[in-house]
């Protein structure tokens, strides 16, 4: 029995007995008061003469409390001066063997056990008390940093801000943010190592971990799965509150980036409000001096004394004002559509009598020009707005007479895809590049291909593509040497209004 008990005793009592000589001092005391005690219930019961089973539940009312309020170690000298004395009291009662009283042994073992399962319980349940302690405190303490984090200015970087906070609410020694995205590191407190290492090395070689014999613990910051950084703490914390805290640094840095972000997109859409306005502006005031320019270059033109030079600068100043009409006509209406001021005012339109329309206005610019139509069926029709879509395809086509090899044809077609029209506007040229077929479509962006002289603001084709988004429909480019270059736009045959964007 005695090879059963005394591993696992040896094994759970594993505290050492004196820390200091103040610990041997009240080690001491507490086994002499236990002592003390065992002497008096030993007297008391031998004086009353009570039996056996009385006199051990005095001595356990001994035992236990000792166990609990002292350790095991002063139980289990308790325990043994208990026996050694009620053996002392019962020798001097000739009718007994006390010492080959059985009774001693198993007395001597129930005490034993007893104080080592009561010293157990009550360190186990002095252990769970203060860990319940700790980790309340650490509680409060990372409901403070949350509540902290929210409070952060988010004008300002967040890293400095986080490894300030995490090093004073925590109270730990020292402390490193290393954020991925900026590629920057912060720190906080005295580190004795290169911190910068520490935090970059946590971060690419993917270390989630603690250090007992250093106190260091280091946390990879993720959004879902995505690494965005790191942080490493050296003090006094949990691993759990270590999780936590790399949490809420991560969703801190979320924060920040959205808030830059929503920052930026209410910049830009400011700047798209003033860029707006001044194009409106500018529009409308280049058309009154366009008006009387025009007027007057008309007058000349009719003035039958003009020799061939002054009849060539006349036509000239009228060509020229003519394009500088069309530019602001196009001005405005960018204008319109970027201010999503456009009102669709939806007919039912023969697709065949719009492109006449398209093509009669621009028999000046395709007199030079070979035009095909191809309509899938003549009774074609398209409920739409009809300024709108004859802007759009005039567009087109005028892209097409920029940019088209001198001889070549330009041909417009319309076929209908379930339900939707497609226009498109076919023509041989320079080979749009891959790399621009998206961009092409954006505000004041030119293709490369803009190289070979044409004239054009880049404002042209984005018209077109908000002229189909507010008509519910898309446009896009295909382009290669051997088929050519052909401009899209696919409009639902039923009005679909969207945004301009």
């Amino acid at each position: 029995m005695s090879g059963t008990y005394i591993p696992l005793i040896s094994s759970l009592a594993t505290k050492p007995l004196f820390g200091s000589k103040s610990g041997v001092l009240l080690f001491g005391l507490e086994c002499a008061l236990g002592i003390i005690s065992v002497v008096l219930a030993a007297a008391l019961a031998h004086w009353s003469e009570w039996l056996l089973p009385v006199a051990v539940l005095l001595y356990l009312l001994i035992v236990v409390p000792t166990a609990l309020l002292c350790g095991f170690w002063q139980a289990v000298t308790v325990s043994l001066s208990a026996v050694v004395i009620h053996v002392l009291f019962t020798a001097r009662q000739p009718a007994i063997n006390a010492v080959a009283d059985p009774a001693n042994s198993v007395t001597l073992v129930a005490f034993v056990l007893t104080a080592l399962v009561v010293s157990r319980l009550s360190a186990s349940v002095t252990r769970h008390a203060h860990e319940a302690e700790s980790w309340g405190e650490q509680m409060h303490d990372l409901y403070e940093f949350s509540r902290r984090t929210l409070q952060m200015n988010l004008h300002m970087e967040p890293g400095p801000q986080l490894a300030e906070l995490i090093h004073e609410i925590f109270a730990l020694e020292a402390v490193v943010v290393f954020d991925a995205d900026l590629h920057e590191v912060y720190q906080a407190g005295y580190w004795g190592v290169d911190a910068r290492d520490l935090a970059q090395n946590a971060y690419f070689f993917d270390k989630s971990d603690e250090d007992p014999a250093t106190g260091i613990g280091r946390r990879v910051l993720r959004l879902g799965a995505v690494p965005i950084g790191s942080v490493v703490l050296r003090g006094d914390t949990s691993p759990l509150t270590n999780d936590s805290i790399a949490s809420l640094i991560a969703i801190s840095f979320d924060r920040y980036r959205a808030y830059v972000n929503e920052s930026n997109i209410e910049a830009e859409h400011r700047t798209e409000q003033l860029r707006t306005a001044v194009l409106d502006s500018l529009a409308h005031a280049y058309k009154t001096p366009l008006t009387a320019i025009r007027a007057a270059s008309t007058g000349l033109g009719e003035m039958s004394h003009l020799t061939e030079a002054q009849s060539e600068l006349v036509a000239l100043i009228d060509e020229q004002t003519g394009l500088l009409n069309d530019l602001t006509t196009r001005l405005l209406a960018t204008a319109r559509l970027n201010a999503q001021e456009i009102t669709i005012h939806a007919t039912s339109v023969g697709v065949s009598s719009l492109i006449e329309e398209v093509v009669t206005s621009l028999k000046d610019r395709l007199s030079s020009m070979k035009v095909a139509i191809k309509l899938e069926r003549d009774d074609l029709n398209l409920c739409c707005d009809r300024q709108l879509m004859v802007a759009l395809l005039t567009q087109y086509i005028d892209n097409a007479c920029k940019y088209s090899t001198f001889g070549t044809t330009i041909t417009i077609g319309v076929v209908q895809s379930r339900k939707e029209l497609i226009f498109s506007v076919h023509s041989y040229g320079p080979v749009v590049p891959v790399t621009d077929r998206e961009r092409i479509f954006d505000r004041y962006y030119r293709s490369s291909t803009s190289s070979n002289g044409a004239s054009g603001t880049g404002i042209g084709l984005s018209v077109s593509k908000r002229i189909a988004r507010v008509h519910g429909g898309h446009v896009w480019v295909t382009s290669d040497e051997e088929q050519g270059t052909i401009f899209y736009a696919a409009i639902p045959t039923t009005l679909h209004q969207k945004g301009s964007e």
